[in-house]
């Protein structure tokens, strides 16, 4: 909000109203006492509005961002191009104050981009539906090995070690009071171990979950994965990377049976973090235990086509007992975001992406080859991430990077603190060949 115009006056007859005189007695009813901050808080004094707005300015040119440095970061959230006219359309008023999708027939413009949202990811994972969108892939993840157990009727879930962790995180905390046995499937060779996963896999398992490219950027076996999971009738959880589909196999083609995913690369800025995008979507076999809303097509009473929510899992639309999911809500405008990115490129301009990925990050892996104290962790196959390892401590080369405006890449001391020595680099059909021998330049100098 750019202006606040509530006055003194109205502020003291909003709080005689709910019955306190002050903010701070309405803030002792909320929070008791003994949990409120005791000490003083170096509030400046009061200035001009004029003078506010520079110290707010001052205070956000501070951030750095991917406009002014040169980005080889991933672990998640990349860096891919955007087009004009995704925030020319989501900054329209029908879209960014759009009615919320409860009552049908005075939300129709929403419910129809989710529906178009819906079909075009069914078109991109292969998968036979999808719901409105989740709060992030992590989330997704979460509530796909929930939705696995309430379907098999089982608890055993196991979590291949080259999941992202904050994905692996979020689900033990969501399962942590649901009786559910995690496992955990170790990598051999920066890629998931078959050998294990088969000794792993039993006839209590709910299912299996797999990152697709995997958390270091590597391709997994998917094929000879999908043989052992389904052989003890568990299903098979996917986490993948939508800009991958344009070039490798979709899920639905391997016979996934839940496939989620980050859809922030789909045309969503990176936004120092967020918000993401969630993508979910399933067999049609298990379409009612899916969570959040599902949009369906229909005709109304004079055969014109129309748009209504047609299944939602959670307890305040369903008999409680029968919900699966307290998800009620879903990324409406970074959905709409990802539906007009998709559209505009098309099919052959997501396969265009994808190529400019995997060209371009195999180029820049080659050329890192060239130098000494660095080297790539792996030979595996990689789609547009991978990881290297280095003599010097990474954060130490990231930071002496980042002071020529190079966003070097993704430590992994991030997510264990043993981990000093190794990082991950992300390139995408955003870097140039003129930006990537730049990096190697400045990193040979680093070095």
């Amino acid at each position: 909000m750019h202006y606040l115009p509530l006055t003194p006056q109205d502020e003291k007859e909003i709080l005689s109203r709910i019955g306190v005189s002050t903010f701070e007695e309405l803030i002792d009813q909320i929070i008791p006492k003994d949990l409120q901050y005791q000490g003083e808080i170096a509030m400046p004094a009061a200035v001009s509005e004029n003078e506010v707005r520079k110290i707010l300015s001052g205070l956000a040119g501070k951030n750095v961002n991917t406009d002014e440095h040169l980005s080889f970061m991933g672990a998640g959230v990349y860096d891919h191009y955007i087009p004009a006219i995704i925030d020319s359309l989501i900054s329209r008023s029908e879209f960014y104050t759009a009615y919320t999708p409860y009552q049908a027939e005075v939300s129709q413009g929403t419910l129809q981009t989710i529906f178009e949202y819906q079909s075009v990811i069914c078109d991109l994972t292969g998968m036979d539906v999808s719901n409105a969108s989740m709060y992030d892939a992590g989330s997704g993840l979460a509530e796909a090995v929930h939705m696995a157990n309430t379907i098999r009727g089982k608890s055993k879930v196991i979590l291949a070690d080259l999941i992202h962790p904050f994905y692996q995180r979020i689900t033990k905390t969501y399962t942590h009071e649901c009786g559910v046995e995690i496992v955990q499937c170790p990598a051999k060779n920066g890629v998931t171990d078959v050998s294990a996963l088969k000794d792993l896999v039993d006839n209590e398992t709910s299912c299996v979950c797999i990152q697709q490219p995997n958390f270091y950027g590597y391709l997994e076996q998917m094929v000879e994965i999908e043989q052992i999971v389904h052989e003890k009738e568990a299903l098979l959880i996917v986490v993948v990377d939508p800009i991958s589909l344009g070039i490798v196999k979709p899920p639905g083609e391997y016979k996934a049976d839940i496939v989620v995913g980050e859809g922030q690369a789909l045309g969503v800025p990176q936004g120092f973090g967020g918000p993401l995008l969630g993508i979910f979507a399933s067999k049609k076999d298990f379409v009612r235990y899916m969570p959040g809303r599902i949009v369906g097509e229909t005709t109304d009473i004079d055969g014109k086509r129309g748009f209504v929510l047609t299944l939602q899992t959670r307890e305040q639309h369903i008999r409680r007992e029968k919900a699966t999911s307290n998800i009620c809500t879903n990324e409406a405008l970074l959905a709409l975001s990802a539906l007009i990115y998709l559209c505009t490129l098309g099919k052959q301009g997501i396969i265009d992406v994808g190529n400019l990925c995997l060209s371009k990050s195999h180029y820049l892996r080659d050329r890192l080859k060239e130098l000494k104290g660095i080297r790539p962790a792996y030979e595996q196959e990689f789609f547009k991430e991978f990881l290297v390892e280095t003599d010097k401590p990474a954060k130490e080369i990231l930071d002496a990077l980042l002071e020529v405006k190079v966003f070097g890449g993704v430590p992994l001391s991030m997510f264990d603190e043993k981990l000093q020595n190794q990082f991950l680099i992300a390139v995408t059909e955003k870097r140039t060949k003129e930006d990537i021998d730049r990096y190697i330049d400045v990193l040979a100098g680093v070095l």
